[in-house]
């Protein structure tokens, strides 16, 4: 099987992959979830992580193709298309059946007969698009598996939700406490909690909530809602945020810390309906990213916004300035995106409290909540500004990254 056309389209964040790519790990190590054995509760400066811990003999697995962080958990997949899972396990989020914690990276045996190409970790779930490794042509090319927190299982399931059998699956996103899955067709579906309307339903529900089509996206608020087609989608905490095809920007969900983006919400705290971020408007994004209270946009000129909850440094703009738009009382968010990094941007990850971007000449900068050094190598708890990742220099060998506290 031909790595490169099992990849194809369904890498929703579209670089040069390298013939060679290398895992490297930092910050908070309480469950084991950078893959080392150690005691140590903090990881400062990215260390390897050697390929004889997936098991793997000199010379095989070189080349990653995707790798994603949950609270406590970590997973990756390797370029055979093998899934790998390790750290906290509470709520089955390692696929393996059991919900014991594990330290080191172990495949994850019930997806041998599936290619994986791509996984997304919530807080305490996963989830993975494959594609079936046995295939007469019957059988879609990309399929969605999930399991821990709130997903039924915690071994892998392949769930079609509100989308028709073998409907190519784009991309999933996992969030706190819901997931939203993209079709090739530009539809997303949403499942899970609901309270603050980030499955963006129009309403709010109390309680788990079966999967459904996001049907309606307001573009104008004088006009009604329409259908619009989603390339790319990312979920932080309890919102959500979408790319359509005209790089245009949507969120919804909660918004009490500024992170939809608007300058004011329709329902009190919370956008119920996906929305357009109007101050976005002329520009062309392509990739966006959602922490626990805050989202970063790049543009398709590199160019990087940030907008929401900036208490800890994760928005990148400094500490309290007059410069920002919100409530008087609380100077620590802004609720229009502000332009953080104006060019050279290739990457873009959120953590809960942190953000990492990788630069076009391959080093990754980091800010915000740094207790653990998982947003720079630096003594101070507050990263405030953009500042390099000590060793995190990697060239072409970097071309995915992720991160959450």
């Amino acid at each position: 099987m031909d790595i490169d056309s099992i990849i194809g389209e369904t890498m929703s964040r579209s670089v040069n992959i390298p013939t060679k790519s290398a895992i490297y790990v930092w910050g908070y190590n309480h469950s084991g979830q950078t893959g080392r054995r150690g005691k140590e509760q903090q990881l400062r400066i990215p260390k390897q992580l050697s390929p004889e811990l997936f098991g793997c003999p000199a010379g095989a697995n070189a080349r990653w193709l995707d790798i994603a962080c949950g609270r406590e958990h970590t997973a990756a997949v390797a370029s055979d298309g093998s899934l790998f899972t390790w750290g906290a396990n509470e709520f089955g989020q390692l696929g393996d059946g059991t919900e014991e914690g594990r330290k080191h990276p172990k495949k994850v045996k019930q997806l041998q007969t599936e290619f994986v190409k791509f996984v997304s970790c919530g807080a305490h779930c996963t989830a993975a698009i494959a594609e079936p490794r046995e295939n007469d042509g019957t059988i879609s090319t990309s399929r969605l598996w999930i399991w821990g927190q709130n997903q039924g299982s915690n071994i892998p399931r392949l769930f079609w939700g509100a989308f028709t059998p073998n409907t190519i699956i784009r991309q999933v996103s996992c969030g706190a406490a819901h997931t939203v899955a993209l079709s090739e067709e530009g539809l997303l579906q949403a499942w899970g909690y609901n309270e603050y309307g980030q499955l963006g339903r129009g309403v709010t529900s109390e309680g788990l909530q079966g999967a459904r089509v996001i049907s309606t996206y307001a573009k104008f608020l004088d006009e009604a809602p329409e259908l619009v087609k989603i390339t790319q989608v990312s979920c932080g905490e309890y919102h959500t945020a979408a790319i359509s095809e005209k790089g245009e920007v949507y969120t919804w969900g909660l918004g009490n810390m500024g992170q939809l983006g608007h300058s004011s919400l329709q329902s009190g705290d919370k956008e119920l309906l996906p929305r357009r971020v109007v101050s976005l408007d002329g520009i062309c994004i392509k990739d966006v990213a959602c922490g626990g209270v805050h989202a970063c946009a790049l543009t398709s000129q590199g160019a990087l916004y940030a907008w929401g909850g900036g208490q800890v440094g994760q928005l990148g703009l400094g500490p309290q300035t007059r410069i920002f738009s919100c409530d008087p009382s609380d100077s620590f968010f802004r609720n229009i995106p502000a332009l953080v990094v104006p060019a050279g941007v290739q990457l873009i990850a959120c953590g809960h409290s942190h953000t990492l971007i990788c630069m076009k000449d391959g080093r990754i900068h980091g800010w915000g909540y740094n207790s653990y050094g998982q947003a720079a190598n630096q003594n101070s708890i507050y990263a405030w500004y953009p500042s390099p990742v000590d060793c995190a220099k990697t060239s072409s060998w970097w071309w995915s990254f992720c991160c959450i506290d």
